[in-house]
C-alpha cells in the first residue's frame, strides 16, 4: 500500500545561468514540474515548488572571460532573463532563487563543514594541468587541443562536440590553454572527494530494491552505474569562481558546482519559508526531483549520497526525468543557436503561452526523444484545440446564451444517453488524476481532450438546435449537462498546468 505523505516538496532542475532557457528544457522538466505543482495545490495538498539559476561553474567563467564582462554580471543577466521568461510562461514556483545568494554560500559551507568535521570526505592529491602564464590551474574546459578520435582541432579536455565524444585533457593532442593559448604543464594540486563507492550498498538497497517503481530510464541508468562500480568524485576545484572551499589550506579552491548546486533547493526553501525544515527533515514529505535524463546521476546517485552522508535531510521519493527533445529532427544546440527560445517565443507569440505548453506536453519525451516541428504545432493548434476544444466550449456557450442569455438552464430528468456521457466524464476525470499521479501527463492531457471529445459527441448527437423546435424542455437539461462538461474540462486543464481560460476566442478559435 503506497504511503500517504502529509506535505510535497517538488524541485526542478536549476537552469545554468549562462544563457535562455529553450524549450527542450520546458519540455522535459519545467512544464511537467508545472502541472504536478498545480494538479497537487488544486487538490488542497501542502505543497511547494522551489528552483532557481545555478550560477557556478567553468562555462559561465568561460562566457564572462569571453565577453570581458566579470562572472557575476554574466549570472545577473541570465538569471533576469531566465526568470523573466518563467513568469511569463505563468510557472508557479514558489521562489525561484539563485546560488549565488547570501543563503546558498551559507548553506553550502555549513553542509560541506559537516561532512569535513566527520571525517566522511577523502583527500587526495594529483597531477593536473597549470597555466603557468596565466597562474591558474585549468579545468578541462579551459584546456583544448586535437581530439584523437575525429581529428577536430577544437576539441576541449572533457569533450570533442564535433563527434560527441568524452574526452580527459590527457587524450587531446597538442593540448594548450584556452586562456593564455600556451602549453599548460602539469602540477600537484589538493582536492577533497567523496567516496560514492562507500554508498553503493545503500543505494542499491535504496533504489534497485525500494524504488522499482522509477522509470525505466531512470531506474536503468541508476543500475548500469551501480553495477559498474562507483569510484569517489571530487567536490572541491581549483577555481576563483563558486563558493570557497570552508577549511583552512583551501585557498584558491571553491566547492564544485554538481555538489553546491543541488544544495540549492534546501537554500531555496530557506530563502522560502522559516518553516524550511518541516519540508527537508520529516519523513511525512514527499520530495520530488524534475530533471532532465543528463541529471539522472546527480539526482539518484551523487545528491542522495551527499544526503546519506550529512544524515539530516530525506531522500527523494521519486526522480521522473524524461528523454531529451529535438528541433526539427536535430538536436537542440545552444552552441549552434539551434533552438527554440522561451524570452523570443514569449516576445514574437503574445498571448500564446497555453498553446506552446500543450504542444509541449502533447509531445514530450517522457519515455524516448521526440521532436518538436512547427507543422506539429500548428497542426495540434488548429485540429485539436480549435477543432476539438474550441468547438465544444464555443457551441456550448453560444446556445446557453441564444437560448437562455448566457444562464445556465434546470436540468430536468436524465436519459440513459445523459448518464452514460456523465459516467464518461467521470472516469476519463479519475483517469486523468491517476496520470498525473504518477507523472504521466502526455496522457493526462489526451485525458483532458478526451473530456472536449465527449462533449463534441454529445452536443452532435442530442442536436439541441433541432430538439428546441419540437422540445425545449428537453434542450435545458442538454445544456445543463453541456455546461457541467464544460466545468469538468476547464477543471481539468487547470489540473493540466493552463491558465489561460477555455474560452479565450483568439487562441482556440471563434
Amino acid at each position: 500500500m503506497a504511503k500517504e505523505f502529509k506535505r510535497y516538496l517538488v524541485t526542478s532542475a536549476l537552469p545554468y545561468a549562462n544563457g535562455p532557457v529553450h524549450i527542450g528544457h520546458l519540455a522535459g522538466v519545467y512544464i511537467p514540474s508545472d502541472i504536478y505543482t498545480r494538479y497537487l495545490r488544486l487538490r488542497g495538498r501542502d505543497v511547494i515548488s522551489v528552483c532557481g539559476s545555478d550560477e557556478h561553474g567553468v562555462p559561465i567563467t568561460i562566457k564572462a572571460r569571453k565577453e570581458g564582462v566579470t562572472p557575476q554580471q554574466i549570472v545577473d543577466r541570465y538569471h533576469a532573463l531566465i526568470k523573466k521568461s518563467f513568469e511569463g510562461l505563468g510557472m508557479s514556483f514558489d521562489i525561484y532563487s539563485r546560488t549565488s545568494s547570501k543563503t546558498h554560500a551559507e548553506t553550502a559551507s555549513a553542509f560541506f563543514r559537516k561532512l569535513y568535521d566527520e571525517g566522511k570526505f577523502i583527500e587526495k592529491t594529483s597531477m593536473q594541468y597549470y597555466d603557468e602564464e596565466a597562474q591558474t590551474f585549468l579545468a578541462d574546459r579551459y584546456i583544448v587541443g586535437t581530439c584523437p578520435k575525429c581529428g577536430n582541432d577544437r576539441a576541449y579536455g572533457d569533450q570533442c562536440e564535433k563527434c560527441g565524444s568524452t574526452l580527459s585533457p590527457d587524450e587531446l593532442i597538442d593540448p594548450h590553454s584556452a586562456v593564455s593559448g600556451s602549453v599548460p604543464v602539469k602540477r600537484e594540486t589538493k582536492h577533497w572527494y567523496l567516496p560514492l563507492d562507500r554508498y553503493e550498498e545503500f543505494l542499491r538497497e535504496w533504489i534497485l530494491d525500494g524504488h522499482k517503481e522509477w522509470k525505466t530510464n531512470v531506474y536503468g541508468q541508476c543500475k548500469s552505474w551501480l553495477d559498474g562500480g562507483l569510484q569517489p568524485r571530487a567536490v572541491s576545484r581549483d577555481l576563483d569562481w563558486g563558493i570557497p572551499v570552508p577549511v583552512e589550506g583551501a585557498e584558491g579552491k571553491v566547492l564544485y558546482v554538481w555538489f553546491d548546486a543541488p544544495i540549492g533547493y534546501i537554500s531555496a526553501t530557506k530563502d522560502l519559508t522559516p518553516d524550511w525544515e518541516r519540508y527537508w527533515k520529516s519523513e511525512d514529505t514527499k520530495m520530488v526531483h524534475f530533471i532532465g535524463k543528463d541529471n539522472i546521476v546527480f539526482h539518484c546517485i551523487v545528491f542522495p549520497s551527499m544526503l546519506k552522508a550529512h544524515g539530516d535531510y530525506i531522500l527523494p521519493e521519486n526522480v521522473p526525468a524524461n528523454e531529451f527533445l529535438n528541433l526539427e529532427g536535430d538536436k537542440i544546440s545552444t552552441s549552434r543557436n539551434w533552438a527554440v527560445w522561451l524570452h523570443e517565443y514569449l516576445e514574437e507569440f503574445p498571448g500564446k503561452e497555453d498553446v506552446l505548453r500543450y504542444v509541449l506536453c502533447a509531445n514530450a519525451p517522457e519515455t524516448k526523444d521526440n521532436d518538436f516541428t512547427w507543422k506539429d504545432f500548428q497542426a495540434r493548434n488548429n485540429n485539436e484545440l480549435v477543432a476539438v476544444l474550441g468547438n465544444f466550449v464555443n457551441r456550448a456557450l453560444v446556445l446557453t446564451q441564444k437560448y437562455y442569455g448566457g444562464k445556465v438552464p434546470a436540468c430536468g430528468e436524465l436519459t440513459d444517453y445523459d448518464r452514460q456521457s456523465i459516467a464518461e466524464v467521470a472516469a476519463v476525470k479519475a483517469s486523468l488524476e491517476g496520470n498525473i499521479e504518477n507523472y504521466r501527463f502526455r496522457e493526462a492531457l489526451k485525458d483532458a481532450m478526451n473530456i472536449a471529445r465527449i462533449g463534441n459527441k454529445y452536443l452532435a448527437d442530442t442536436e439541441p438546435w433541432k430538439v428546441v423546435k419540437t422540445d425545449p424542455a428537453r434542450v435545458e437539461t442538454i445544456l445543463n449537462i453541456a455546461l457541467q462538461i464544460t466545468a469538468n474540462l476547464a477543471i481539468a486543464l487547470r489540473n493540466m498546468g493552463f491558465r489561460v481560460g477555455v474560452l479565450d476566442a483568439d487562441i482556440y478559435g471563434p
